[in-house]
């Protein structure tokens, strides 16, 4: 049972290590182009949800006579 355990241990790690074996690393220069993308992204979403915000703010304050 025990000798089971460890073989089954022991071939999830070695599939483990077979896969990361195959990953394949980025380049530096598709590292800094991923990570602009991602940061412009995050910019522009976040001026969207500022926008959203302001604009219900003044909506509920119209509503709301504040």
């Amino acid at each position: 049972m025990v000798g089971r355990l460890f073989r089954a241990v022991a071939l999830f790690i070695t599939q483990i290590l077979d896969e990361l074996r195959k990953v394949v690393r980025p380049t530096r220069h598709e590292l800094v182009t991923y990570t602009s993308v991602v940061i412009v992204f995050v910019c522009i979403v976040m001026a969207y949800v500022y926008g959203l915000d302001r604009l219900f703010i003044k909506l509920i304050g119209l509503a709301f006579g504040t």
